[in-house]
Protein backbone atom coordinates (compact mmCIF):
# COMPACT_ATOMS: atom_id res chain seq x y z
CA UNK A 1 0.00 0.00 0.00
CA UNK A 2 2.94 2.35 0.78
CA UNK A 3 3.97 2.08 -3.25
CA UNK A 4 0.39 2.57 -4.38
CA UNK A 5 0.52 5.99 -1.65
CA UNK A 6 3.60 6.81 -3.72
CA UNK A 7 1.66 6.48 -7.12
CA UNK A 8 -1.41 8.28 -6.23
CA UNK A 9 0.92 11.58 -5.17
CA UNK A 10 2.95 11.34 -8.41
CA UNK A 11 -0.24 11.11 -10.05
CA UNK A 12 -2.33 14.06 -8.20
CA UNK A 13 1.43 15.72 -8.83
CA UNK A 14 1.60 15.33 -12.76
CA UNK A 15 -1.87 16.43 -13.13
CA UNK A 16 -1.21 19.88 -11.97
CA UNK A 17 -3.11 19.34 -7.86
CA UNK A 18 -0.97 21.99 -5.49
CA UNK A 19 1.64 19.84 -4.09
CA UNK A 20 -0.05 20.07 -0.42
CA UNK A 21 -3.15 18.54 -1.82
CA UNK A 22 -1.14 15.70 -3.84
CA UNK A 23 0.66 14.97 -0.49
CA UNK A 24 -2.65 14.99 1.77
CA UNK A 25 -5.37 13.48 -0.41
CA UNK A 26 -3.69 10.15 -0.49
CA UNK A 27 -2.28 10.48 3.46
CA UNK A 28 -6.54 11.04 4.27
CA UNK A 29 -6.84 7.71 1.83
CA UNK A 30 -4.56 5.70 3.64
CA UNK A 31 -5.52 6.72 7.49
CA UNK A 32 -9.44 6.13 5.99
CA UNK A 33 -8.99 2.70 4.76
CA UNK A 34 -7.01 1.50 7.33
CA UNK A 35 -9.52 2.25 9.86
CA UNK A 36 -6.96 5.33 11.33
CA UNK A 37 -9.33 7.89 13.58
CA UNK A 38 -9.52 10.55 11.03
CA UNK A 39 -8.39 13.08 14.24
CA UNK A 40 -4.89 11.27 13.91
CA UNK A 41 -4.74 13.49 10.35
CA UNK A 42 -4.74 17.28 12.45
CA UNK A 43 -2.69 15.26 15.44
CA UNK A 44 0.37 14.16 12.89
CA UNK A 45 0.14 17.37 11.21
CA UNK A 46 0.61 19.67 14.25
CA UNK A 47 3.02 17.54 16.31
CA UNK A 48 4.89 17.87 13.08
CA UNK A 49 5.03 22.00 14.26
CA UNK A 50 5.71 21.56 17.62
CA UNK A 51 9.87 21.85 16.86
CA UNK A 52 12.24 24.39 18.41
CA UNK A 53 13.98 25.24 15.19
CA UNK A 54 11.43 25.37 12.91
CA UNK A 55 10.70 28.63 14.96
CA UNK A 56 13.51 30.16 12.97
CA UNK A 57 12.11 29.64 9.66
CA UNK A 58 9.59 32.59 9.93
CA UNK A 59 11.87 34.85 11.79
CA UNK A 60 14.57 34.88 8.96
CA UNK A 61 12.03 35.42 6.28
CA UNK A 62 11.13 38.17 8.24
CA UNK A 63 14.08 39.77 8.36
CA UNK A 64 14.37 39.17 4.48
CA UNK A 65 11.66 40.90 3.80
CA UNK A 66 12.59 43.75 6.29
CA UNK A 67 15.82 44.23 4.42
CA UNK A 68 13.70 44.44 1.15
CA UNK A 69 11.65 47.42 3.06
CA UNK A 70 14.37 49.46 4.59
CA UNK A 71 17.35 50.06 1.86
CA UNK A 72 19.95 48.02 3.39
CA UNK A 73 20.26 45.71 -0.50
CA UNK A 74 21.11 48.93 -1.76
CA UNK A 75 23.78 50.14 0.33
CA UNK A 76 25.14 46.24 -0.16
CA UNK A 77 24.61 46.46 -3.87
CA UNK A 78 26.39 49.90 -3.99
CA UNK A 79 30.02 48.59 -1.56
CA UNK A 80 30.21 45.82 -4.19
CA UNK A 81 29.94 47.95 -6.92
CA UNK A 82 33.22 50.09 -5.51
CA UNK A 83 34.63 46.75 -4.64
CA UNK A 84 34.66 44.46 -7.80
CA UNK A 85 33.05 46.58 -10.21
CA UNK A 86 36.31 46.58 -12.36
CA UNK A 87 36.92 42.96 -12.56
CA UNK A 88 36.13 41.75 -16.04
CA UNK A 89 32.15 41.15 -16.26
CA UNK A 90 31.55 44.61 -14.76
CA UNK A 91 28.26 44.60 -12.65
CA UNK A 92 27.80 41.00 -13.08
CA UNK A 93 30.73 40.57 -10.57
CA UNK A 94 28.91 42.94 -8.68
CA UNK A 95 25.83 40.80 -8.74
CA UNK A 96 27.26 37.49 -7.79
CA UNK A 97 29.48 39.29 -4.82
CA UNK A 98 26.22 40.74 -3.48
CA UNK A 99 24.18 37.59 -3.25
CA UNK A 100 27.07 36.64 -0.59
CA UNK A 101 26.65 39.77 1.43
CA UNK A 102 23.05 39.52 0.92
CA UNK A 103 22.94 35.70 2.21
CA UNK A 104 24.72 36.49 5.44
CA UNK A 105 21.63 38.43 6.46
CA UNK A 106 18.69 36.21 4.91
CA UNK A 107 19.23 32.94 4.29
CA UNK A 108 16.72 32.68 1.33
CA UNK A 109 16.92 32.71 -2.51
CA UNK A 110 13.95 33.78 -3.55
CA UNK A 111 14.93 37.05 -1.35
CA UNK A 112 17.87 37.56 -3.18
CA UNK A 113 15.91 36.98 -5.82
CA UNK A 114 13.24 39.74 -5.24
CA UNK A 115 15.46 41.93 -2.92
CA UNK A 116 18.36 42.43 -4.47
CA UNK A 117 16.95 41.45 -7.81
CA UNK A 118 14.99 44.49 -9.08
CA UNK A 119 18.17 46.50 -8.01
CA UNK A 120 21.06 44.39 -9.53
CA UNK A 121 19.21 43.92 -13.10
CA UNK A 122 17.69 47.31 -13.48
CA UNK A 123 21.60 48.97 -12.54
CA UNK A 124 22.88 46.02 -15.48
CA UNK A 125 20.35 46.97 -17.73
CA UNK A 126 21.32 51.09 -17.91
CA UNK A 127 25.28 49.93 -18.08
CA UNK A 128 24.41 47.74 -21.28
CA UNK A 129 24.00 44.37 -20.32
CA UNK A 130 20.54 42.75 -21.66
CA UNK A 131 17.90 41.76 -19.10
CA UNK A 132 18.33 38.03 -20.08
CA UNK A 133 22.11 37.90 -18.57
CA UNK A 134 20.86 40.16 -16.02
CA UNK A 135 18.63 37.93 -14.91
CA UNK A 136 20.72 34.59 -15.30
CA UNK A 137 23.50 36.32 -13.24
CA UNK A 138 20.77 36.64 -10.71
CA UNK A 139 19.14 33.34 -10.61
CA UNK A 140 22.23 31.56 -10.58
CA UNK A 141 24.18 33.53 -7.39
CA UNK A 142 20.71 33.63 -5.53
CA UNK A 143 21.57 29.57 -4.93
CA UNK A 144 24.71 30.79 -3.16
CA UNK A 145 21.93 32.23 -0.33
CA UNK A 146 20.54 28.97 0.98
CA UNK A 147 24.15 27.30 1.80
CA UNK A 148 25.71 30.43 3.71
CA UNK A 149 24.37 31.02 6.99
CA UNK A 150 22.03 31.58 8.35
CA UNK A 151 20.38 29.58 5.91
CA UNK A 152 16.45 28.18 6.43
CA UNK A 153 17.08 25.16 4.21
CA UNK A 154 19.99 23.81 6.49
CA UNK A 155 17.24 24.50 9.58
CA UNK A 156 14.52 22.17 7.66
CA UNK A 157 16.98 19.77 7.11
CA UNK A 158 18.70 20.00 10.79
CA UNK A 159 15.16 19.69 12.25
CA UNK A 160 14.76 16.41 10.20
CA UNK A 161 17.46 14.86 11.02
CA UNK A 162 18.65 15.68 14.37
CA UNK A 163 22.11 16.77 13.19
CA UNK A 164 23.47 20.06 14.62
CA UNK A 165 22.54 23.22 12.73
CA UNK A 166 25.08 25.12 14.09
CA UNK A 167 27.63 22.36 12.97
CA UNK A 168 25.02 22.49 9.34
CA UNK A 169 25.76 26.34 9.53
CA UNK A 170 29.58 26.50 10.20
CA UNK A 171 29.84 23.67 7.33
CA UNK A 172 27.96 26.15 4.52
CA UNK A 173 30.38 28.61 4.61
CA UNK A 174 33.39 27.62 2.47
CA UNK A 175 31.14 25.64 0.19
CA UNK A 176 29.02 29.21 -0.26
CA UNK A 177 32.90 30.85 -1.32
CA UNK A 178 33.69 28.32 -3.30
CA UNK A 179 30.46 28.54 -5.19
CA UNK A 180 30.81 32.12 -5.50
CA UNK A 181 34.33 31.70 -6.81
CA UNK A 182 33.75 29.40 -9.24
CA UNK A 183 30.53 31.37 -10.48
CA UNK A 184 33.22 34.80 -10.84
CA UNK A 185 35.32 32.47 -12.80
CA UNK A 186 32.92 32.01 -15.15
CA UNK A 187 31.39 35.15 -15.34
CA UNK A 188 35.74 36.18 -16.30
CA UNK A 189 35.17 34.32 -19.69
CA UNK A 190 32.16 35.48 -20.56
CA UNK A 191 33.02 38.46 -20.27
CA UNK A 192 36.10 38.19 -22.58
CA UNK A 193 34.38 36.32 -24.86
CA UNK A 194 31.11 38.95 -25.00
CA UNK A 195 33.14 41.97 -24.10
CA UNK A 196 31.03 43.00 -21.34
CA UNK A 197 30.88 46.32 -20.20
CA UNK A 198 32.72 47.25 -16.90
CA UNK A 199 33.82 49.74 -14.68
CA UNK A 200 36.39 52.05 -16.38
CA UNK A 201 38.76 52.51 -13.51
CA UNK A 202 39.32 50.75 -10.31
CA UNK A 203 37.62 52.57 -7.02
CA UNK A 204 39.92 54.76 -5.12
CA UNK A 205 40.30 53.99 -1.28
CA UNK A 206 38.73 57.17 -0.56
CA UNK A 207 35.51 55.01 -2.67
CA UNK A 208 35.94 52.04 -1.10
CA UNK A 209 36.22 53.66 2.67
CA UNK A 210 33.36 55.38 1.73
CA UNK A 211 31.24 52.95 0.02
CA UNK A 212 32.01 50.54 3.16
CA UNK A 213 31.03 52.42 5.58
CA UNK A 214 26.98 52.53 4.98
CA UNK A 215 27.92 48.41 4.32
CA UNK A 216 29.31 47.57 7.19
CA UNK A 217 26.40 47.06 9.56
CA UNK A 218 25.35 44.03 7.33
CA UNK A 219 28.65 42.93 7.01
CA UNK A 220 28.42 42.27 10.37
CA UNK A 221 25.68 40.50 10.55
CA UNK A 222 26.75 36.77 9.56
CA UNK A 223 29.93 37.33 11.91
CA UNK A 224 27.13 38.50 15.26
CA UNK A 225 25.32 35.08 14.47
CA UNK A 226 27.98 32.59 14.02
CA UNK A 227 30.02 34.00 16.43
CA UNK A 228 27.21 34.54 18.70
CA UNK A 229 26.23 31.00 18.49
CA UNK A 230 29.62 29.48 18.99
CA UNK A 231 29.70 31.28 22.38
CA UNK A 232 26.98 30.31 23.49
CA UNK A 233 25.48 33.99 23.54
CA UNK A 234 22.49 31.79 22.11
CA UNK A 235 20.87 29.16 19.98
CA UNK A 236 20.44 28.98 16.15
CA UNK A 237 16.63 29.67 16.67
CA UNK A 238 17.33 32.31 19.13
CA UNK A 239 19.83 33.94 17.03
CA UNK A 240 16.82 34.56 14.17
CA UNK A 241 15.09 37.21 16.78
CA UNK A 242 18.53 38.63 17.42
CA UNK A 243 18.68 38.94 13.66
CA UNK A 244 15.64 41.24 13.78
CA UNK A 245 16.22 43.11 16.64
CA UNK A 246 19.60 43.89 15.16
CA UNK A 247 18.39 44.71 11.47
CA UNK A 248 15.81 46.77 12.75
CA UNK A 249 18.14 48.62 15.16
CA UNK A 250 20.67 49.86 12.04
CA UNK A 251 17.56 50.25 9.47
CA UNK A 252 15.69 52.90 11.97
CA UNK A 253 18.59 54.29 14.10
CA UNK A 254 21.60 53.96 11.72
CA UNK A 255 20.07 54.11 8.07
CA UNK A 256 16.82 55.44 8.84
CA UNK A 257 14.64 54.63 6.54
CA UNK A 258 12.01 52.09 8.17
CA UNK A 259 8.95 52.93 9.41
CA UNK A 260 6.15 51.22 11.01
CA UNK A 261 4.34 50.68 7.48
CA UNK A 262 7.70 48.86 5.98
CA UNK A 263 7.54 46.65 9.30
CA UNK A 264 3.61 45.87 8.73
CA UNK A 265 4.03 45.04 4.72
CA UNK A 266 7.35 42.91 5.76
CA UNK A 267 5.30 40.91 8.82
CA UNK A 268 2.29 40.70 5.69
CA UNK A 269 4.70 39.09 3.61
CA UNK A 270 6.44 36.84 6.05
CA UNK A 271 2.76 35.49 6.91
CA UNK A 272 2.49 34.66 3.42
CA UNK A 273 5.47 32.71 3.25
CA UNK A 274 5.66 31.06 6.45
CA UNK A 275 2.09 29.65 5.92
CA UNK A 276 3.06 28.20 2.80
CA UNK A 277 6.45 26.71 3.95
CA UNK A 278 4.82 24.85 7.39
CA UNK A 279 1.90 24.07 5.80
CA UNK A 280 3.79 21.82 3.55
CA UNK A 281 6.23 20.84 6.01
CA UNK A 282 3.16 19.51 8.30
CA UNK A 283 1.69 17.47 5.34
CA UNK A 284 4.59 16.12 4.37
CA UNK A 285 5.35 15.02 7.97
CA UNK A 286 1.98 12.96 8.14
CA UNK A 287 3.48 11.68 4.50
CA UNK A 288 6.59 10.41 6.13
CA UNK A 289 4.72 8.70 9.08
CA UNK A 290 2.85 6.76 6.62
CA UNK A 291 6.00 5.70 4.51
CA UNK A 292 7.63 4.91 7.72
CA UNK A 293 5.10 2.80 8.80
CA UNK A 294 4.95 0.67 5.34
CA UNK A 295 8.27 0.93 5.85
CA UNK A 296 9.88 2.26 1.98
CA UNK A 297 12.66 3.74 3.74
CA UNK A 298 13.85 0.63 4.87
CA UNK A 299 12.57 -0.93 1.63
CA UNK A 300 14.51 1.99 -0.62
CA UNK A 301 18.05 1.87 1.86
CA UNK A 302 18.47 -2.29 0.80
CA UNK A 303 17.64 -1.42 -2.83
CA UNK A 304 20.53 1.72 -2.37
CA UNK A 305 22.96 -0.35 -0.17
CA UNK A 306 22.77 -3.43 -2.93
CA UNK A 307 23.68 -1.35 -5.56
CA UNK A 308 27.63 -0.46 -3.85
CA UNK A 309 28.90 -0.18 -0.45
CA UNK A 310 31.03 2.66 -1.30
CA UNK A 311 30.02 6.32 0.29
CA UNK A 312 31.02 8.37 -2.45
CA UNK A 313 28.98 6.06 -5.18
CA UNK A 314 25.98 6.14 -3.22
CA UNK A 315 26.06 9.99 -2.96
CA UNK A 316 26.71 9.67 -6.63
CA UNK A 317 23.38 7.78 -7.14
CA UNK A 318 21.80 10.40 -4.49
CA UNK A 319 22.62 13.44 -6.17
CA UNK A 320 21.25 12.34 -9.61
CA UNK A 321 17.96 11.19 -7.34
CA UNK A 322 18.14 14.88 -5.67
CA UNK A 323 19.06 16.72 -9.18
CA UNK A 324 15.49 15.07 -10.77
CA UNK A 325 13.83 15.75 -7.55
CA UNK A 326 14.63 19.07 -7.72
CA UNK A 327 13.55 19.58 -11.13
CA UNK A 328 10.14 19.01 -9.97
CA UNK A 329 9.32 19.47 -6.22
CA UNK A 330 10.56 22.49 -4.22
CA UNK A 331 13.76 22.27 -1.80
CA UNK A 332 11.05 22.15 1.28
CA UNK A 333 9.02 19.60 0.44
CA UNK A 334 12.24 17.32 -1.29
CA UNK A 335 13.83 17.59 1.80
CA UNK A 336 11.02 16.58 3.95
CA UNK A 337 9.83 13.80 1.34
CA UNK A 338 13.46 12.00 0.70
CA UNK A 339 15.64 13.19 3.22
CA UNK A 340 14.63 10.81 5.98
CA UNK A 341 14.62 7.78 3.20
CA UNK A 342 18.22 8.42 1.85
CA UNK A 343 19.63 9.94 5.31
CA UNK A 344 19.89 6.29 6.97
CA UNK A 345 22.01 3.78 4.35
CA UNK A 346 24.32 7.04 3.71
CA UNK A 347 25.18 7.52 7.70
CA UNK A 348 25.40 3.51 7.42
CA UNK A 349 27.92 3.64 4.23
CA UNK A 350 29.89 6.08 6.24
CA UNK A 351 28.81 9.39 4.75
CA UNK A 352 29.41 12.36 7.24
CA UNK A 353 25.40 13.80 8.30
CA UNK A 354 26.93 17.31 8.03
CA UNK A 355 28.59 16.51 4.98
CA UNK A 356 24.92 14.84 3.39
CA UNK A 357 23.20 18.31 4.61
CA UNK A 358 25.44 20.23 2.38
CA UNK A 359 25.47 18.13 -0.70
CA UNK A 360 21.83 17.61 -0.37
CA UNK A 361 20.79 21.50 0.32
CA UNK A 362 22.84 22.75 -2.70
CA UNK A 363 21.41 19.80 -4.90
CA UNK A 364 18.10 20.84 -4.03
CA UNK A 365 19.03 24.79 -4.98
CA UNK A 366 19.98 23.74 -7.88
CA UNK A 367 16.19 23.24 -8.49
CA UNK A 368 15.14 27.10 -8.02
CA UNK A 369 17.24 27.41 -10.95
CA UNK A 370 15.90 24.30 -13.70
CA UNK A 371 13.07 23.75 -15.79
CA UNK A 372 9.87 23.04 -15.00
CA UNK A 373 9.22 24.30 -11.65
CA UNK A 374 12.58 26.23 -10.66
CA UNK A 375 10.69 29.36 -8.72
CA UNK A 376 13.78 31.35 -9.16
CA UNK A 377 13.13 31.18 -13.07
CA UNK A 378 9.69 32.15 -12.65
CA UNK A 379 10.86 35.32 -10.62
CA UNK A 380 13.82 36.31 -12.13
CA UNK A 381 11.69 35.91 -15.44
CA UNK A 382 8.60 39.06 -13.81
CA UNK A 383 11.56 40.98 -12.32
CA UNK A 384 13.37 40.93 -15.67
CA UNK A 385 10.36 41.50 -18.25
CA UNK A 386 11.60 38.76 -20.34
CA UNK A 387 11.03 35.54 -21.38
CA UNK A 388 11.65 32.03 -20.01
CA UNK A 389 13.17 30.59 -23.03
CA UNK A 390 15.43 34.03 -22.86
CA UNK A 391 16.55 33.53 -19.35
CA UNK A 392 16.75 29.28 -19.84
CA UNK A 393 19.51 30.95 -23.21
CA UNK A 394 21.07 33.05 -20.88
CA UNK A 395 21.84 30.36 -17.98
CA UNK A 396 23.08 27.75 -19.72
CA UNK A 397 26.73 28.70 -19.20
CA UNK A 398 26.36 29.06 -15.41
CA UNK A 399 25.05 25.76 -15.06
CA UNK A 400 28.63 24.11 -15.50
CA UNK A 401 30.39 25.89 -12.69
CA UNK A 402 27.08 25.07 -10.26
CA UNK A 403 27.43 21.58 -11.34
CA UNK A 404 31.22 21.99 -10.94
CA UNK A 405 30.69 23.19 -7.26
CA UNK A 406 27.71 20.41 -6.89
CA UNK A 407 30.86 17.62 -8.03
CA UNK A 408 33.75 19.07 -5.65
CA UNK A 409 31.12 19.52 -2.50
CA UNK A 410 30.63 15.64 -3.12
CA UNK A 411 34.02 14.51 -3.70
CA UNK A 412 35.64 16.47 -1.15
CA UNK A 413 34.22 16.60 1.98
CA UNK A 414 36.70 18.20 3.77
CA UNK A 415 35.16 21.69 1.92
CA UNK A 416 32.04 21.48 4.23
CA UNK A 417 33.74 19.86 7.36
CA UNK A 418 36.91 21.34 8.26
CA UNK A 419 35.15 24.30 9.96
CA UNK A 420 32.25 21.83 11.99
CA UNK A 421 35.14 19.61 13.22
CA UNK A 422 36.64 22.59 14.28
CA UNK A 423 34.55 22.81 16.98
CA UNK A 424 33.68 19.29 17.46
Amino acid sequence: MGYLILAVFAGMFLMGFPIVLSILVPSALYIALNGFPIELIGQRMTYALDSFPLVAVPVFIFVGNLMNQAGVTARIFRFADTLVGRVPGGLAQVNIFSSLIFSGMSGAALADVGGLGKIEIKAMAERGFSRSFAGAVTASSAVVGPIFPPSIPLIIYGSVTGVSIVQLLLAGIIPAIVCVLMLMIATVIIAYRKNLPRAERWARPSEIQAALWPAIPALLTPVLLVGGMLLGWFTPTEAASVTVFYVIFISSIVYRELTIGHILYAAYETIKSTAAILIIVSAAALFGWILAIEQIPQSFAATLTSISQDPVMLLMIVNLILLIAGMFLDSTTATLLIIPIIAGPLHAAGVDPVHLGIVAIFNLMLGLVTPPMGLSLFLITDIAQVSMRAILKAMMPFYIPLVATLLLLTLVPELSLFLPKMIR
